[in-house]
């Protein structure tokens, strides 16, 4: 999809991945500035969180901002699953409605409520990580 990063977003990957090990394909400022989504590479979301979730804390102090972390998958289906996590996620389809993909996402009926987010946050996050990631306009969920 190519994603364009900006100096702020480049800055922020370099300290998260000097800092973790991890490997870090994009990073999203949310609205307000005090919230980072680091989008790692597969199989990096240990290296990113650390044992009992150190260096992911470290991180948050550092930078002092709230920090969340998202594996990232090549498989949209996957990709967008990793989006909602802790969510419960039981199923992902993706279809076309006017010319534009979108998934449909069925939760836990328990973890709807994480997987909008205050304010409808978490689907938001997810929305923008789609798109970027996947070409995926839009997410409902089910």
């Amino acid at each position: 999809m190519g994603v364009k990063l900006g100096v702020d977003e480049m800055r922020y990957i370099a300290f998260f991945e000097s800092l973790t090990g991890a490997r870090v394909v994009d990073c999203l400022v949310h609205e307000g500035g005090n919230k980072l989504t680091f989008v790692v590479r597969d199989g990096d979301i240990g290296l990113a969180i650390g044992k009992g979730g150190a260096k992911i804390q470290k991180a948050r102090r550092m930078i002092g901002k709230s920090i969340e972390v998202v594996q990232h998958s090549d498989d949209p289906i996957e990709f967008i699953k990793n989006s909602f996590a802790p969510a419960k996620v039981k199923e992902v389809n993706i279809v076309d409605r006017e010319d534009k993909k979108v998934a449909l996402v069925e939760v836990d009926i328990s973890d709807k409520g994480l997987a909008v987010g205050r304010g409808g946050q978490n689907i938001q996050r997810a929305r923008t990580l789609a798109l970027r990631h996947h070409g995926i306009h839009d997410i409902s969920l089910m």
